[in-house]
């Protein structure tokens, strides 16, 4: 396969540049890009979705999507140029991904045409944000194993529980809802899902504060919560299915592992020293950042996979597990490194005094949670050994049993029953 541009891909990528300079600022090289990226607070969120209607209106908001959407019926190859010159600008995009990245793919798989009408533009635009509830508290990377709560009332369905690390849930317009309607039915078969506007009479959120100081996270309580049937994704009981659409783009997404690269972890150590000599003269130094060079390039061909599917029209398979697991690692190692080659100057996390050893001191805070989001390591390798390496399945004593069956908080199957 040849990585060069092609003549089109290379007038696609001057014609994004051009965009770029005209409308973005530039970010330095010392500012990490994630911190942009992810800003927080109102002033950022305005400017996100002043920066998205933008794009929208240049052609490079939904570059891959239907231009009856507003999209620009472009190629996912075209997606992955614009991503690369756009990382070189300061821009607050992280409000939008998991809502054009992982719910409106799934909407527009399963909604129907006036779902599609009404949410899909506005939401490329920037002008209404999503989330994703999925996770509970007895029910992260377990999904089918969540115990939310919807019983049909005429034409709605009445909603109670309790979803966990929600991310965006403070500052969203609607969210993906996966929740349980048939209890009495296997784990994976009595799911369902929905979409709801978060906004609606008891929906409850609260926002979780985590030990690198930012609280992106949020847990979300539903009380007797109303939402139509006609915001129903798929049939009544096929909610898994859906949600494997969203999972596999969730996959890919987090694949990215957002955080300190290679690349800055070799800007990093170009100016520090070890024992009065530059980092970089030390061999030890020298290994390890060749060996997260590499794996930074097989992630960068293994995602071309995906890619590729994508381009073919189908859905990123088990190859987002692979792509997941190693660059999670991979994060935590890098931040891991930079924080001990900083020292002492390490626990400084002012961003407006040392941006990039901010952004390192907090990358080691939450790095090890990007190898629980998406889906935990161990759960990953098991994907990985069935899907890909064919490898017999993980031995399932709940398969086929009744969830009100299961035992659950210490108690047998006998008890609960009963």
């Amino acid at each position: 396969m040849d990585f060069n541009d092609t003549p089109d891909e290379a007038a696609f990528r001057a014609e994004a540049r051009a965009f770029l300079q005209a409308n973005a600022t530039p970010r330095r090289d010392d500012e990490p890009a994630q911190r942009t990226r992810y800003a927080e607070g109102p002033e950022a969120l305005a400017r996100g979705k002043a920066w998205q209607a933008r794009k929208a209106d240049a052609g490079f908001a939904g570059i891959t999507w239907d231009p009856t959407f507003g999209g620009r019926g472009g190629t996912p190859i075209q997606q992955v140029i614009y991503s690369q010159e756009e990382a070189r600008f300061a821009v607050p995009r992280g409000y939008f991904e998991i809502g054009l990245g992982m719910c409106i793919p799934t909407l527009i798989a399963y909604g129907s045409p006036a779902h599609l009408e009404r949410h899909v533009r506005p939401a490329l635009r920037g002008e209404e944000i999503w989330c994703q509830l999925f996770s509970e508290p007895a029910g992260g990377s377990d999904v089918a194993g969540l115990r939310t709560r919807a019983e049909r009332d005429g034409d709605d369905w009445v909603i109670n529980g309790q979803k966990i690390w929600t991310s965006g849930a403070h500052y969203a317009d609607w969210g993906l809802l996966l929740v349980r309607t048939d209890p009495s039915a296997a784990k994976h078969d009595g799911l369902t899902m929905f979409f709801l506007d978060m906004k609606s009479p008891g929906v409850e959120v609260r926002r979780i504060r985590q030990i690198s100081g930012t609280s992106n996270f949020n847990e979300v309580f539903f009380t007797d919560v109303r939402v139509p049937d006609a915001q129903r994704l798929g049939a009544v009981g096929a909610g898994w299915k859906v949600s494997i659409t969203t999972l596999m783009n969730e996959r890919l997404a987090v694949g990215e592992a957002p955080g300190p690269d290679s690349a800055d972890i070799l800007a990093l150590a170009r100016g520090l020293e070890i024992d009065g000599e530059p980092a970089l003269a030390n061999a030890a130094v020298r290994e390890r950042l060749a060996d997260w060079y590499v794996r930074t390039q097989g992630l960068k061909y293994t995602r071309f996979r995906s890619i590729t599917a994508l381009s073919r029209g189908q859905t990123p398979g088990p190859e987002a597990s692979i792509a997941k697991v190693v660059s999670a690692g991979k994060l935590q190692e890098i931040a891991t490194f930079g924080t001990d080659l900083l020292g002492m100057s390490g626990a400084v996390m002012d961003a407006e005094l040392t941006p990039m050893q901010a952004w390192f001191q907090e990358a080691f805070l939450y790095a090890p949670g990007m190898r629980i989001a998406g889906g935990t390591d161990e759960i990953l390798r098991n994907i990985i050994a069935e899907r890909v390496l064919g490898l017999p399945g993980d031995v399932r004593v709940d398969k086929g049993v009744p969830f009100n069956q299961l035992p659950r908080d210490g108690q047998s199957a006998t008890r609960r029953s009963a």
